[in-house]
């Protein structure tokens, strides 16, 4: 079959499709992956090797009315020169000039939603669908009247496949913090803080020391590089961190936002986490993906609101101090993976 699959806007959107786009490769199937072109997606794509096409799409706003009309003609006009069996669009504002451009091609639409409660652009375009594929159970009271069918949320295949980093000393604790692929300034701000607190009280007691690696993002990589430079702690501080299955693996223990990709490659890695939710998340979608996490005994979870410094200093010397605690967190963990959620999403476009 040709299949379109339209994933972008964030690397959250684009890992889970070209997870499914190098399933459906594999299958023998004719894949072409649409991207809405953003600069942030380039880093995610560059590891996809088939068909590309940039529909343009821009976040649902009367601002960009004009610019998401035009990426909807460039849709259509892309998709009767592809005429493809099916879509699969995998959520986000860049699922909406595929899916309209779709149905007016009279292309079969499926859905993919990530997170534990569908944005709005979900929410509306799930009409247009023959089945939405969901990550969590609690996600199919949002969409009544729907076909839906629980997947899990692919992730990347090369995800479980690091290495701990061969320069960090052996003995170290090691917290990997990651905003997401464009970073989290506020999650750095609090993190740099206390993770600085935190050297200093490991050095009075002169144990373990500690290793910090962290994905910042662009406009905060130098000023979190430098603090930790003048604290003397040792740190690889990146703005977009391009081995992730590596530091993953090199992790005692995760501090990030609570997207659901991170949250499934959490789970596929076994890697207990600290999630601190985007408070300004669509429908504050973020505490509920972290909510899920934390009633399994997987991760625990921060309000961005209320953490101070020194509070989150206090909750990572807890992981430190009880290890036993951050075994139990692996184990609950490695139970919320679905490794073969690609393969699920797969077979539900074969209508298997």
């Amino acid at each position: 079959m040709k299949i379109v699959v339209a994933c972008g806007g964030t690397g959250g959107h684009a890992f889970p499709g070209l997870a499914v786009a190098e399933e459906l490769l594999k299958r023998g199937h004719d894949v072409t992956v649409w991207d809405s072109g953003r600069n942030i997606e380039s880093s995610v794509m560059r590891r996809w090797k088939g068909k590309t096409f940039s529909t343009g799409a821009k976040p649902i706003s009367l601002r960009n009315a004009f610019a998401i009309l035009c990426s909807i003609l460039r849709c259509r006009r892309q998709m009767r020169r592809e005429k493809p069996d099916i879509l699969l669009a995998m959520g986000s504002y860049s699922s909406l000039p595929p899916i309209l451009a779709a149905r007016s091609a009279g292309v079969k639409i499926f859905l993919h939603e990530a997170n534990t409660v569908p944005g709005k652009a979900v929410e509306f375009l799930a009409r247009f669908a023959d089945k939405v594929a969901i990550s969590f159970d609690f996600t199919s009271r949002y969409l009544s009247g729907v076909k839906t069918i629980k997947t899990g949320l692919p992730v990347r295949s090369d995800i479980t496949d690091g290495k701990r980093f061969p320069f960090i000393p052996h003995d170290s604790f090691v917290v990997f913090v990651t905003g997401g692929s464009q970073g989290a300034h506020a999650v750095n701000e609090l993190l740099s803080k206390a993770l600085v607190m935190l050297n200093a009280e490991l050095v009075r007691r002169g144990g373990r020391s500690l290793y910090v690696i962290h994905q910042t993002g662009k406009k905060d990589e130098s000023v979190v590089a430098q603090e930790y430079q003048n604290a003397s702690l040792p740190a690889r501080v990146h703005a977009f961190e391009d081995d992730m299955a590596s530091a993953f693996a090199s992790a005692d223990i995760v501090v990030a936002r609570a997207g659901a990709s991170t949250c499934f490659e959490l789970a596929s890695c076994g890697k207990g986490a600290f999630l601190i939710p985007l408070p300004s998340a669509m429908r504050n979608h973020q505490h509920h993906n972290a909510e899920a996490f934390a009633l399994a005994g997987a991760a625990s979870e921060g309000d961005q609101l209320r953490l101070t410094p020194k509070q989150v200093f206090r909750h990572l010397l807890h992981y430190f101090d009880n290890p036993q605690r951050l075994s139990e967190m692996e184990a609950n963990m490695k139970n919320m993976s679905v490794p073969d959620a690609a393969s699920k999403v797969a077979d539900m476009l074969e209508g298997k």
